[in-house]
């Protein structure tokens, strides 16, 4: 009798629980480049900031996306990758316009040079929106030929987190070459570890693809691996840093 009166309770708590689950889910992951943004738009300085790593998680979002379609995988994530996609455009949008605006000297280069020696750092954001929607194209094209097989549908999607948990990789690689995690911001690896985590349960818990589950502890494991970095290295002298390291961290410099 008490259980059945508690019952009206414990629904709508549960529903509020998985809808919140739900969205931090789908905008936690944006949360972090939130105030890179402002204060990148603020000092119009995006030196401490990669756009590598824009490229890396549109990639990512991208073939998530196209895997999506050949297995259907929870609502919350498919929408934090279009979420993510849009961000990522965002500060790319940024980083250029304050780029050639800080050096009015630069040669203009652009997508349709086809100049690998310049890929990806190209003078204005519209060669970057034609180079994700070439990607996404010849992907997307590809995926409707091979949509019917399993294994290249499993291996899209083993693509699609494997990228994505490989982010923090050169972070990692760049403060053991250097023995130093300066101009590292060691609030910004926190964040990502406690999101990564959230994560990782939130896709054992609802039963996510093998692949997003398996990928999230590499994710996870890269984390604390750099949090690790910075308890050794803090018993070495700190290597000054080559350049302007920028206030607000990112995942891979």
């Amino acid at each position: 009798m008490e259980t059945d009166g508690l019952e009206w309770l414990l629904v709508p708590m549960r529903q509020l629980v998985a809808w919140g689950a739900a969205g931090a889910m789908v905008f936690g992951g944006v949360v972090p480049y939130i105030p890179q943004y402002r204060d990148i738009r603020r000092t119009q300085n995006a030196e401490g900031f990669s756009t590598y790593v824009c490229l890396v998680l549109l990639v990512a979002n991208i073939l998530r996306i196209l895997f999506w379609f050949g297995r259907r995988f929870e609502s919350p994530l498919l929408w934090q990758s279009i979420i993510m996609i849009i961000t990522m455009l965002l500060m790319l949008k940024l980083c250029t316009e304050v780029r050639v605006s800080n050096d009015l000297n630069i040669k203009r280069r652009s997508f349709a040079d086809f100049d690998l020696n310049y890929f990806w750092h190209w003078s204005k954001f519209t060669d970057y929106v034609q180079c994700v929607l070439t990607f996404t194209g010849v992907t997307g094209y590809i995926t409707y030929l091979w949509l019917d097989s399993s294994l290249f549908v499993e291996t899209l999607g083993f693509l699609a987190v494997f990228t994505e948990a490989m982010l923090g990789v050169p972070q990692l690689y760049r403060n053991y070459q250097n023995r130093s995690t300066e101009g590292m911001s060691v609030k910004m690896v926190l964040m990502w570890t406690s999101g990564d985590t959230f994560k990782t349960v939130y896709f054992i818990l609802n039963q996510a693809p093998l692949q997003f589950s398996i990928c999230g502890l590499l994710q996870v494991f890269v984390d604390i691996a750099i949090l690790l970095q910075v308890y050794l290295y803090s018993s070495y002298p700190q290597k000054p840093t080559s350049h302007t390291a920028h206030p607000a961290g990112t995942k891979a410099l």
